[in-house]
This record gives structure tokens, C-alpha cells and sequence, in this order.
């Protein structure tokens, strides 16, 4: 389907047009640009912008769109945690309400998609000074520690139900610092990073 100036409609569009989604398009720009706020992720965007979907087919069929309800019917159809048999009882549920939940989640959009349309429909743009790119550093080096301490909690569980390891419980730590070779102050990397490194003098 092509917009009124001849360009092919992204998903996002087609969707905001068949769901009656306006302003969406408004809203997802301006928490993505942060306009004077906290910008919001493209991972985040897209999940607003398919709970927003999902509460529109909800609507439509007379189901409930309280927040807490639209999320959580979100949470079991989408999230790869939600055991199998809650998904099956819940896409039935939904059906028997009226809602054709194959379409639903076929409408759903990726970040990339998200993306797409805030860059080449919208010409949106992000603006990148050295804070944002200091606080997008600090995240960067936050998710690898978590993804360790994951991985690491995995390995212990693992190794334990082996019988490779004491069955007992453990808790582990990730804890990445790092320490002045001028000074020897010892700093968690968020510390050192955002306080523009050692104040030490040479």
C-alpha cells in the first residue's frame, strides 16, 4: 500500500492505519527524541507500540484494557519465559472473545521496524552529545555484567544438579572495577566514568 505521496507504507504505518492508532506515531517520536527528557529504547518503543495493538483488538472485541490486564495478556502471548500451556489457554480465551489473535500477532513490530519508521518517515533524529554517549558506554558495560552473573548462576545450577558441585545454595557477584595504577584508588567503573576518571594528580 502506498502513502499519499506515492512511497510505500512501512508496517508501522499500515498498522497505526488499521488499528486507529493516531497520535502513536506523535508519541513513539517524542520518547524516542526525549524532547527535554528521558529518551526511551526502540526495544521499549516497540513493545508500547505492540501493547497499544494488542489493547485496540481488546477493545474492539469488548475485552478488558485496563493496563495491568492488557500487559499481562502481552506477557503470555509474547514472552518466550510463559510456559507453553498458559499461552495455548490464554490465545483461546481470547478467540472465543471474538479477537483473531493469529492477526494480532502478526501485526506486531521489531525495534528494527520501529526504527524504520522514526528514521526515514518521520526524519527523526537523535541528538548525540558526549553525556549521552557516556550514559550508553555505562549501559553497555551494566548488560554485560548482568548477562555474566546470569551465565554464571546458570553454570553453578548446572553443575550442582551434575553432581559436580556441593548442592548448596550460592549467590554470586559481579562487581567490575577498576583501580588507578597513579593513585591505587580503587573505583566501580559507573564511579570513574561518570566522574570523568581519577582526580589524582600526576
Amino acid at each position: 500500500m502506498a502513502g499519499t505521496n506515492g512511497r510505500r507504507q512501512t508496517k508501522v504505518e499500515r498498522v497505526i492505519d488499521a488499528y486507529d492508532l493516531e497520535g502513536l506515531g506523535d508519541r513513539l517520536e517524542r520518547e524516542w527524541v526525549g524532547d527535554g527528557t528521558d529518551r526511551t529504547s526502540l526495544r521499549d518503543l516497540a513493545t508500547e507500540f505492540n501493547v497499544e495493538v494488542l489493547r485496540a483488538a481488546l477493545s474492539a472485541a469488548g475485552e478488558s484494557t485496563i493496563e495491568s490486564d492488557v500487559e499481562s495478556t502481552y506477557h503470555t502471548l509474547s514472552d518466550d519465559d510463559v510456559p507453553r500451556s498458559d499461552e495455548i489457554r490464554k490465545r483461546r480465551e481470547l478467540e472465543r472473545a471474538g479477537v483473531e489473535v493469529e492477526d494480532v500477532l502478526s501485526d506486531f513490530v521489531t525495534h528494527q521496524a520501529i526504527h524504520t519508521y522514526l528514521t526515514n518517515v518521520r526524519e527523526a533524529e537523535l541528538t548525540r552529545d558526549d553525556g549521552d554517549r557516556i550514559e550508553r558506554k555505562k549501559e553497555t558495560i551494566q548488560r554485560l555484567a548482568s548477562r555474566t552473573q546470569v551465565v554464571t548462576d546458570s553454570t553453578l545450577e548446572e553443575l550442582s544438579r551434575a553432581e559436580l558441585l556441593s548442592d548448596r545454595e550460592y549467590e554470586t557477584f559481579v562487581n567490575v572495577r577498576a583501580v588507578c595504577n597513579n593513585c591505587g584508588t580503587d573505583y566501580t567503573i559507573d564511579e570513574l566514568i561518570s566522574q570523568g576518571g581519577c582526580d589524582c594528580e600526576l
